[in-house]
């Protein structure tokens, strides 16, 4: 509802790439690995152990100069793109889509999901803070070996934190949506 001599804002128009984003990211080929809670959190449980073991792989083969270990990664990267496309999915692309593709409940969905990330990343970076000074204080260890893992981990996590929230979070589909 507007005024006499005001118009409403008008929402950007949605480009091709954002209606080709938007099929992508609804597409229900597979909805058998996201159907329930409990597949859905077993993806996104899945998706965190391909994340640490990648991050465990790379900085053991610096660590170690085994080179080998730096292979790894590259042989995980398929599983763990196909578990990010199942979360997407499951999600309907809820953090990948634009602002202007999104209605107000996703919109509304988006901003509680990066605001319970941004949390438990601040819970985790206070964790890894703590442990670091209890493992230096215990064990006479000092800190400038550890740094550059763990400031990857820490940006590892602050990155993919919003994904695994949205995938734990995501609400079953009402039955007459499933059903068409």
């Amino acid at each position: 509802m507007t005024t006499a001599g005001t118009t409403p804002t008008p929402r950007r128009a949605r480009t091709r790439y954002d209606e080709r984003m938007y099929a992508l990211m609804n597409r229900r080929e597979a909805p058998g690995l996201y159907a329930t809670v409990g597949r859905r959190r077993a993806v996104v449980v899945v998706h965190i152990l391909l994340t640490v073991a990648s991050l465990a792989a790379v900085f053991s083969a610096l660590a170690t100069a085994t080179v080998w270990l730096s292979f790894l990664p590259l042989v995980l990267v398929l599983p763990w793109c196909m578990a990010t496309a199942v979360i997407n999915a499951a999600t309907r692309g809820l953090l990948e889509l634009r602002t202007r593709v999104l209605d107000e409940r996703q919109l509304a969905e988006r901003d509680r999901v990066r605001a319970l990330a941004h949390r438990l990343t601040t819970y985790v970076l206070l964790c890894a803070a703590a442990g670091g000074i209890v493992v230096g204080e215990l064990g006479g260890l000092t800190a400038g070996g550890a740094v550059l893992p763990v400031l990857i981990s820490a940006f590892v996590v602050h990155w993919l934190m919003p994904l695994w929230v949205a995938g734990m979070t995501a609400q079953d589909e009402p039955a007459d949506e499933r059903d068409e």
